[in-house]
């Protein structure tokens, strides 16, 4: 099963960090490869959202309960869709000086194989994409940034 693991220091506080990250519906407007959201529940400490992933003419929707822990943890858990099983959270620190440490942990498996396999060969590409989506993101909001990270990605 892959496994995703990144850690960055980050500029921005703690709760501007959570806020970004668990504002899911916003998530089309600036993640590569999300087409579209929808928010089916949300009453601010769990969510249940949709989320329409499209590369080229393929498209999936997938259904996940977010759990937000305001402003230390987000975990989502996977409900359906393509994949057999995907859980991801996201731990945000204050670094004692205005900004943060976000720690970011991802584990996947498809129900096809060879996705599985493709997916493994793609991965760190796409998580760094991604994760630079949410880095521009906050300059945008919050203001220019400076960060510093250290990633892994395994396929296990």
């Amino acid at each position: 099963m892959p496994h995703i693991a990144e850690t960055r220091h980050l500029r921005w506080s703690p709760e501007q960090m959570f806020d970004l990250v668990a504002d899911v519906k916003r998530y089309g407007e600036f993640l590569p490869w999300v087409v579209g959201t929808r928010v089916r529940s949300d009453d601010g400490a769990e969510m249940v959202a949709d989320m329409l992933v499209g590369f080229s003419a393929l498209r999936e929707k997938f259904t996940s309960k977010v759990h937000k822990h305001r402003p230390g943890t987000i975990t989502v858990e996977y409900l359906d869709g393509p994949m057999k099983s995907l859980s991801n959270t996201w731990r945000f620190a204050s670094d004692g000086q205005g900004g943060c440490l976000i720690e970011f942990e991802c584990d996947f498996a498809f129900r096809n194989a060879l996705f599985e396999k493709l997916a493994g060969q793609y991965l760190d590409r796409a998580f760094r994409k991604m994760v630079g989506a949410f880095e521009a993101r906050a300059a945008r909001l919050y203001g220019a940034d400076g960060s510093s990270n250290s990633s892994a990605t395994s396929a296990a």
